[in-house]
């Protein structure tokens, strides 16, 4: 038989901290365990000394975050820091002069969302305020904007700060950020972080569309995520590139003041009314709040909040008709077809050109355009469903031969859908991360990245993007990373890193589940990197799925190091950091009045229990 001789030495026992406490002798105990072997997962020698930390266990120390991005994500993010507990720092840098994000930047006309007022809002934030039931780009930046000055977040926000690298520093398990100031590529500073979060989201980084030509033509160009209202459109020949969501929003807004339009649209794409439609007015459309309706949502919360989640449930049921051979995704094809036709049918060759024959709705996010179709069989637009040769010195030339002369040129082409960062992101072992999304950007469920430690991304590559408002998405996701931040802050852990192996995981189950699906369908998308047959960047699942499988962290996916040589350090001294902080010393009988502080109980409140007083 083997046996195991473990000798326990007296020495010195750790004092706490705030409290004195008695020595007591230890004595030298022999413990023989009947096993044939023992595996201790070390051997004599090579676990590395360890010594205890004279402080009360989950004595939480100071996490440093920096944060890149002053959108949605950020400023709800920076409201979990200033409502949490812990001991946080955050920074949020952002490129822009002000916060807002994707609603600072996209400034084109008609800009709007299409998720329905009420529920395009933060839970913590709600509005009676708004004044229709889609609300445009200007209305929903005054309203993050106003959330973040009235919950005081702006402290937490640098504007006109450009990350330019981030760099993982494996001695010190700290990330290094390198920040411009303004444009002045040589005015660069460096800040230290333990925790990197990107909040930029992938539709960050607009660029011109890849054309011979493009440079040559001498009208003026736009682009919709660069717009300048400047450039003078009334009764001008414009030529409009594009059919995706900047489009259908741009061509009916501009239809009535040019004074020919042509749009090049070169693959077909479902045009179909904002989510929450069955709630819209007429046929999809938008529609202003009255006053009574305002008031209900000013004066009765619990009728608003009722609202809010009937609309909400119908989005969350829509999954089903993403699903090939349902019946749902056929009910969905059949009523869009339909409701295109209807509205081209002043030219119903447009539709016979751009309704899909061979991807079902949902391939692609619909396309809410209300006005768009309408807009297209106006007398003064033209479609030229011609591919583009060239773009020439006067205008556009199509493979026909046939050149279109035009005063104006109008980008809608959206962003680079890579997900390669902007700047370098250097992780452990000197990786980059543009090398190792280069082809496919993995990631452990959409959040961070192996080799990339203490590293974490709002809504990264194969997180659900066709599933409704992204807002309490990314609400669920900042309390998922405010729960790794307690345990790193609480449990002395330095850094977490995403297993492969689970990764791996992750990469088999959607590649087996996303065939089932729609967004697999032979269309153009960014859902796939803005390929056709690219591999599919989404969720393997429902919204709910979603919001379920991210309700905490699955630390068994997840390499660990610690502030010790023993996961076990922050045991400390014995004692609980409860025990000195002033916190209830018996919560787990229940709290009085919901207080979470220690009470006092003076004897004399209990004179009829304490009889031998």
């Amino acid at each position: 038989m083997g046996s195991l001789t473990v000798d326990i030495l007296a020495e010195e026992p750790p004092l706490a901290k705030f409290a004195d406490t008695k020595t007591t002798e230890v004595k030298t105990e022999e413990v023989t365990l009947e096993e044939k072997s023992i595996d201790l997962g070390y051997t004599e020698g090579s676990k590395a000394e360890y010594t205890i930390i004279e402080e009360p266990s989950r004595s939480k120390r100071k996490i440093r975050i920096v944060c890149v991005g002053a959108g949605a994500s950020a400023i709800n993010f920076a409201h979990e820091v200033e409502q949490s507990k812990l001991d946080l720092e955050l920074v949020c840098y952002d490129k822009n002069p002000q916060i807002g994000g994707t609603w600072f930047e996209n400034k084109y006309p008609g800009c709007a969302c299409d998720i329905p007022s009420v529920n395009y809002q933060l839970t913590w934030a709600p509005s009676a305020h708004w004044s229709s039931f889609y609300s445009g780009a200007p209305e929903i930046l005054r309203y993050f904007q106003g959330a973040a000055q009235k919950h005081g977040l702006m402290k937490y926000f640098k504007v006109n700060h450009r990350v330019v690298g981030a760099y993982w520093q494996e001695n010190e398990k700290m990330w290094l950020i390198k920040v411009q100031m303004g444009d002045n590529p040589e005015d660069v500073f460096e800040d230290k972080c333990d925790i990197f979060i990107n909040a930029t989201g992938v539709l960050n980084k607009w660029k011109w569309p890849e054309i011979k030509g493009l440079e040559t033509f001498q009208g003026a160009k736009l682009h919709s995520a660069n717009w300048d209202d400047k450039v003078e459109l009334k009764g001008k020949k414009v030529g409009v590139i594009g059919s995706g969501s900047s489009a259908v929003q741009i061509v009916p807004s501009i239809q009535p003041i040019v004074g020919d339009m042509k749009c090049f649209i070169r693959s077909p794409g479902w045009v179909t009314a904002g989510f929450g439609q069955r709630f819209a007015g007429k046929g999809g459309t938008n529609f202003k709040y009255s006053e009574l309706q305002k008031y209900i949502l000013a004066n009765d919360p619990k009728k608003y909040l009722a609202y809010r989640k009937k609309i909400e449930s119908e989005l969350n049921a829509r999954f089903r008709f993403i699903l090939n051979g349902s019946t749902e995704q056929q009910e969905a094809r059949e009523a869009a077809e339909k409701d295109m036709r209807r509205k081209l049918a002043k030219k119903p060759e447009i539709a016979d050109f751009i309704i899909p024959k061979d991807f079902a709705v949902g391939c692609r996010r619909p396309t809410p355009g209300n006005g768009y179709l309408e807009a297209l069989c106006e007398d003064n637009v033209t479609v030229v469903s011609q591919s583009i040769q060239e773009i020439t010195p006067k205008g556009i030339k199509t493979v026909d031969g046939q050149e279109h002369e035009f005063d104006v040129l109008v980008c809608a082409t959206g962003f680079d859908v890579s997900w390669k960062p902007a700047y370098p992101t250097i992780g452990r072992e000197n990786r980059s991360l543009a090398d190792e999304w280069k082809d496919v950007p993995n990631t452990y469920l959409s959040i961070t990245v192996p080799h990339f430690p203490n590293y974490l991304i709002f809504n990264g590559p194969f997180g659900p993007y066709g599933h409704g408002s992204f807002l309490p998405i990314t609400e669920l996701l900042g309390r998922h990373f405010i729960k790794i931040l307690d345990k790193m802050s609480s449990e002395g852990v330095t850094s977490f890193e995403a297993k492969e192996e689970a990764v791996a995981d992750f990469i088999q189950h959607r590649r087996q589940f996303l065939p089932r699906t729609a967004w697999s369908s032979p269309c153009r998308s960014w859902f796939k990197g803005g390929t056709v047959d690219g591999e599919v960047m989404m969720w393997p699942g429902s919204r709910i799925h979603f919001f379920e499988t991210m309700e905490n962290p699955r630390w068994e996916d997840y390499d660990l190091t610690y502030t010790t040589t023993n996961r076990f350090g922050y045991f400390g001294n014995g004692f609980a950091a409860r025990e000195f902080d002033g916190r209830d010393l018996s919560w787990y009988l229940g709290l009085l009045d919901g207080d979470e502080m220690q009470q006092a109980f003076p004897d004399e409140d209990f004179a009829e229990f304490l009889t031998q007083a």
